[in-house]
């Protein structure tokens, strides 16, 4: 079945070329576009899309408050890739708090794109890339580490907190395995169970609890 995309920015010209690159993909389909956060809220009610592509910075709701809304009703809304450009700010971090899946600068090369929307439908996190390692780094440094581990991290085996670690330092389950020295199913398996006792949405979300329970600190692993 082939991938159901939102497309939501406030230019045209943007909605129009990733629209003309996506719907040229065999395995995706654009659904439908809005050019404010708003329309993209309703947009998603009207056309149920698999990813919705989200400017950050847009009039009337801007992208932080709109992934708040569409991802209020938990797991099964769809995944949310934030996008955005080198000025970044506090919104990107925000949303990754609110439960978006990543997110891919706007000038990054099209098969980034096509690429990113596959691998948020298929249920991962688009936080393997070095310059988005670095963007999460810069985000956690301008906030204190937490004193001590939240009871989700607490509930964690020795194993898996180290698997969470090199999880927020942008690591693909591949790269982890050869870390560890280990099978990349048993990557899989661990990340899954951190997700199933944290609580969480998915790799995104794990990056921000390691950051935010001082697991990890900005720059290190």
């Amino acid at each position: 079945m082939s991938i159901r995309v939102l497309i939501a920015d406030d230019q045209a010209m943007v909605r129009a070329g990733f629209g003309a690159l996506l719907d040229a993909q065999p395995d995706i389909d654009v659904v439908g576009d809005a050019a404010d956060g708003e329309r993209a809220v309703a947009a998603v009610a009207e056309h149920d899309p698999d990813v919705v592509l989200m400017d950050v910075r847009m009039p009337v709701l801007d992208g932080l408050e709109a992934t708040r809304r569409i991802l209020a009703d938990g797991p099964e809304r769809p995944r949310v890739l934030m996008l955005t450009t080198f000025d970044l700010d506090d919104y990107v971090y925000e949303a990754l708090r609110a439960g978006a899946s990543g997110f891919l600068l706007k000038d990054a090369p099209a098969a980034d794109l096509v690429h990113g929307v596959r691998v948020v439908a298929a249920g991962d996190a688009l936080l393997a890339p070095s310059v988005t390692r670095r963007l999460i780094a810069d985000f956690a440094a301008r906030r204190p580490a937490g004193r001590a581990a939240p009871q989700a991290v607490r509930a964690l085996t020795p194993r898996e907190v180290e698997v969470l670690r090199h999880v927020a330092a942008g690591l693909s389950n591949q790269e982890i395995a050869a870390e560890l020295v280990v099978a990349e199913q048993t990557v899989k398996t661990h990340v899954s169970r951190i997700l199933t006792k944290t609580g969480l949405r998915d790799r995104a979300q794990a990056v921000v609890l390691a950051y935010e329970s001082g697991l990890v600190t900005a720059g290190g692993r």
